[in-house]
């Protein structure tokens, strides 16, 4: 049997270097792409063969299929800050939009068998809990907006061209890997930079937001193997972790992680969907029970790679579009 050929986007980011290494382990020949622009090069496995670049560059996809065919294309580069793309409308529907077209056009003509998508419960918006895979979405952010457009363009170029998918919506996943320079999204990671770096850690509001956070070996593995599974074709699945808890409930985690109390400081609350957690029974249908990690074992095991990686400076976005209504932590950014 031919080994099975995969372009994997986002590579160097958190969960796509984490896909591509399930990947590998399922005998896949496995192409990783990433511009690097919040991923890290240590990140793609060393058996990956990787390729700088942007897929919102319609002529670097297109080359991509110049070595040979993709029989599986695994899409997860985006920018995920639902929060901050408020504010950076053009650069998140560029990235997240534009770019995933970029992909699905070279799939279409080069007869990709299937296109496994990492969307994200931001597409539900607020007020649907637990969210599950029969709910009207109605994202409340531009992220969310891009996810669920692409969504639906996925299952447009299916009727249309019979272009095969899989589609997923992780929700605040964390672990080895993560960026924890970035202070614009992955609260976890958020956290554990500034516990390291003995500052205080920034709550938006009260703190009793209610996420149910997944572990990235929740996630990573069902990604990888879904074309492998016939019943997840053409599907939608959430994926992650069950139980929710509160800001403060993980704030406290993470410190105790570090040997500390918990350090808060809370800032103006933001415009945000308040409680965010899923129903995961479809998924258990499809793939079978799927032995979670529990948030204080994931959140040990991530503080245990944290420390080996030591604290990072927050890396500042640069490109803010609107100010109007900008989190006071954020004005720094503006111009």
């Amino acid at each position: 049997m031919m080994k099975k050929r995969v372009l994997v986007t986002g590579a160097a980011g958190f969960i796509g270097s984490h896909v591509a290494d399930h990947c590998l382990r399922h005998g896949m020949e496995v192409v990783a792409v990433d511009n690097l622009s919040g991923g890290f090069r240590d990140n793609v496995p060393a058996q990956a063969e990787f390729i700088r670049g942007d897929v919102r560059e319609t002529r670097f996809v297109a080359d991509l299929w110049t070595k040979g065919r993709f029989d599986y294309v695994y899409h997860l580069a985006a920018y995920a800050a639902e929060g901050l793309s408020h504010f950076i409308r053009h650069f998140n529907y560029e990235n997240n939009l534009c770019g995933s077209i970029n992909l699905l056009n070279q799939s279409v003509l080069h007869n990709v068998e299937r296109f496994i998508f990492t969307s994200s419960i931001a597409v539900y918006g607020r007020g649907q809990i637990p969210m599950t895979e029969e709910l009207v979405p109605a994202p409340e952010d531009p992220y969310g907006i891009a996810k669920y457009a692409f969504e639906l363009d996925l299952k447009c170029a299916h009727e249309m061209f019979g272009l095969e998918y899989v589609i997923f919506r992780p929700h605040n996943v964390y672990g080895e890997r993560q960026n924890i320079a970035d202070k614009y999204r992955n609260v976890v990671g958020i956290f554990m930079n500034q516990v390291m770096k003995g500052e205080e850690m920034s709550v938006f509001g009260d703190g009793m937001q209610r996420r149910a956070f997944s572990h990235i070996d929740d996630v990573a593995s069902v990604i990888a193997r879904s074309p492998l599974v016939d019943a997840a074709r053409g599907q939608t699945f959430n994926v992650g972790a069950d139980v929710p808890y509160t800001i403060l409930e993980l704030g406290r985690e993470i410190a105790g992680a570090f040997g500390q109390a918990a350090r808060m400081r809370h800032l103006p609350a933001r415009n945000e969907v308040v409680d965010a957690f899923a129903d995961h029974s479809k998924l258990r249908s499809v793939f079978g029970e799927i032995k979670g990690v529990e948030l204080a074992d994931g959140i040990r095991r991530m503080a245990g790679w944290a420390r080996a990686v030591g604290p990072r400076s927050p890396v500042e976005f640069n490109d803010i579009e609107l100010t109007k209504n900008l989190p006071p932590s954020w004005q720094p950014l503006a111009k």
